[in-house]
């Protein structure tokens, strides 16, 4: 699935910023990039526009009162220097807050926040939905394409996480609390300070531990009553 982008900012160098990270991934494409909020009206209401990278002090018109005022609403990516209005940008249900200068571990989860949430608000039918639903993970120096479907369970490493998939496990430097964030909360639960496992590759629940893949996790002592309602389904253990 492509997913198209604009980016409205009056700095040059910001727009570059904005245009690097976007290399890196190679279903996001740039339909156009302008430098403010008034000459990117006829691209909005005449393409199929996903994401709108938006600056907020520009000239002509403030990027706040842009969205106030356009009808034609994308998904909205805030990128600005300043973080006072913050408050004010989610008044206004913008997905993602970024202060610059925009450093890429946080772009890369803004971008993760969005495939989730065009996948989440999809009218295609479950089962496709899932088999496209996915999370770039950087591991050493490459963004590696995850689906959900094949994540199995995710463990703390201190600094870092290893992913065990289907097909193999990846270290990643991130943190558990992190990952477990920008996973879909429906299909993946935190079941231990150092586990989050996706909740439909359970095979079994022995005690206060699970099976996944012939691997038993530990669930621990605050996650047990939340982790067996959701995976057995009853509304009190």
């Amino acid at each position: 699935m492509k997913i198209n982008c604009v980016i409205i900012d009056d700095e040059p160098l910001a727009i570059n910023v904005i245009k690097n990270h976007l290399q890196e991934f190679q279903n996001i494409s740039i339909v156009d990039t302008f430098n403010n909020p008034l000459e990117a009206i006829y691209t909005l209401e005449n393409k199929d526009i996903d994401v709108l990278f938006l600056d907020i002090n520009m000239p002509k018109m403030n990027g706040l009162d842009f969205l106030r005022n356009t009808p034609v609403k994308p998904h909205v990516i805030i990128t600005t220097s300043y973080r006072e209005f913050a408050a004010d940008s989610y008044d206004l249900d913008v997905l993602d807050y970024l202060v610059k200068p925009i450093p890429f571990p946080r772009f890369l989860k803004s971008i993760n926040k969005l495939t989730q949430r065009i996948h989440s608000n999809d009218s295609i039918k479950s089962s496709i939905v899932q088999e496209e639903s996915y999370i770039f993970l950087k591991v050493d120096k490459k963004l590696v394409k995850v689906k959900y479907d094949d994540i199995l369970f995710i463990e703390s490493l201190k600094d870092y996480i290893k992913v065990s998939t289907i097909t193999g496990n990846y270290i990643v430097h991130k943190s558990l609390t992190s990952i477990t964030e920008e996973l879909p909360e429906n299909n993946f639960l935190r079941i231990h300070r150092s586990y989050t496992i996706a909740i439909d590759k359970v095979k079994s629940i022995e005690g206060n531990s699970i099976e996944i893949n012939d691997k038993r996790l530990p669930i621990g002592r605050k996650y047990v009553n939340n982790t067996k309602q959701i995976i057995l389904k009853i509304p009190n253990v």
